[in-house]
């Protein structure tokens, strides 16, 4: 679930796995979110319920539960479909209204979702809401200069992590993939 923390839930019954080894299914969990197998960031969002396992009393230990359920939530990971997040900002616009058709298409070009937008009460300025995601921010104060003639003025805060677009994340991916190829070579 976006903007959640990850969660673990031991519902064991019984005695398959010695109680001594949740935490180790627990530390396991928490070194699996630490690299995510899309672009190797840090994971969120994911709830963990430990429901049964086995006990060998030669070959179990803490490491051993600890590779165990990390290697499990990786695996599990890869079929869930997981998505790559982005920051998205709310940007507020203040500019002179007869700016108004550059600076909202300026704004649709950086895949910004206009929210709202007042005007002032002499109709000669306007503020204009929208979500931006922040990668797409960068350079947009020199824009909206130009594009308003020293005018207009912005200001963006963060609001959420949202995914990003597929084809964006399939090119993540491939960077991230050629990077770890470079590493092992």
């Amino acid at each position: 679930e976006l903007g959640k923390d990850n969660e673990f839930s031991n519902q064991c019954t019984g005695t398959n796995i010695p109680p001594e080894y949740y935490t180790s299914c627990e530390k396991g969990m928490n070194d699996a979110m630490l690299e995510g197998s899309l672009v190797g960031s840090e994971v969120e969002g994911v709830r963990v319920v430990l429901e049964d396992g086995a006990n060998h009393a030669v070959d179990s230990s803490d490491m051993a539960f600890r590779i165990c359920m990390a290697n499990a939530i990786r695996d599990t990971m890869k079929k869930a479909r997981p998505s790559i997040l982005e920051p998205v900002m709310t940007v507020e616009v203040e500019i002179p209204t007869e700016f108004q058709g550059s600076v909202v298409a300026g704004l649709n070009r950086r895949m910004g979702l206009i929210q709202s937008s007042d005007m002032n009460e002499d109709g000669s300025g306007l503020k204009i809401f929208a979500e931006v995601p922040l990668a797409n921010m960068f350079g947009y104060s020199t824009e909206l200069r130009s594009m308003t003639q020293g005018k207009g003025e912005f200001s963006m805060e963060y609001q959420k992590h949202s995914p990003v677009q597929r084809d964006a994340q399939e090119e993540l991916m491939k960077k991230y993939r050629e990077e770890v190829e470079a590493k092992a070579a």
